[in-house]
């Protein structure tokens, strides 16, 4: 053990300065209240009602590695459809990052986004974007991955194509899934 006389010669670690720490180089300050007033407004799922929360589900799984003009048709038409953009992780492992790239791609469009590496594995995506259509009143039972669906409870397309497009592949594919289907594609088309 050490003597009193060694331990007083020991120096006293400082508290660390807050203010010295590094800032961002964003040109504008990422309000992420801002974002989580918009979570808020969406809505939290009913949990007295069994299945996805309000009607079928239409969930695109994109990356950040696609380019900046397919992510961007695609935001405004999930914009319009109320499908969900979801993304496998942060942009190098930055949140700050993230955000300021998802804001750039939204811009002021009301879209969902989340991000959400389980969902990647519960619908055995492999490649975005991906679309996959959740039948209304599916119901999602405890797995590996978190929550999954019946494979009859979904249907799933990959492409390099507009929402509307794979929507429209779905009911040719899958022609039980026309009715969910429709649901979004008459909002795409504003109806």
């Amino acid at each position: 053990m050490p003597t009193d006389e060694e331990l007083s010669r020991v120096p006293v670690p400082s508290t660390p300065r807050i203010d010295a720490l590094p800032q961002p180089r964003t040109p504008q300050r990422i309000d992420l209240g801002a974002i989580a007033r918009g979570f808020d407004e969406m809505g939290a799922p009913d949990p007295s009602r069994p299945g996805v929360a309000m009607g079928p589900a239409l969930l695109v799984f994109v990356s950040f590695s696609m380019s900046d003009a397919a992510l961007e048709r695609l935001a405004e038409q999930a914009a319009r459809s109320g499908a969900t953009l979801v993304l496998r992780g942060l942009v190098e492992d930055s949140l700050p990052k993230t955000v300021t790239r998802v804001q750039r791609v939204i811009g002021q469009r009301k879209v969902g986004f989340q991000i959400d590496p389980q969902a990647f594995d519960r619908f055995s995506i492999t490649a975005t974007p991906s679309f996959v259509l959740i039948k209304d009143r599916s119901v999602p039972t405890p797995c590996a991955a978190g929550t999954c669906f019946a494979a009859d409870s979904y249907a799933l397309a990959a492409g390099d194509v507009s929402i509307d497009y794979a929507l429209r592949f779905i009911q040719r594919s899958a022609p039980k899934f026309s009715r969910d289907a429709n649901h979004f594609l008459a909002r795409i088309k504003g109806g």
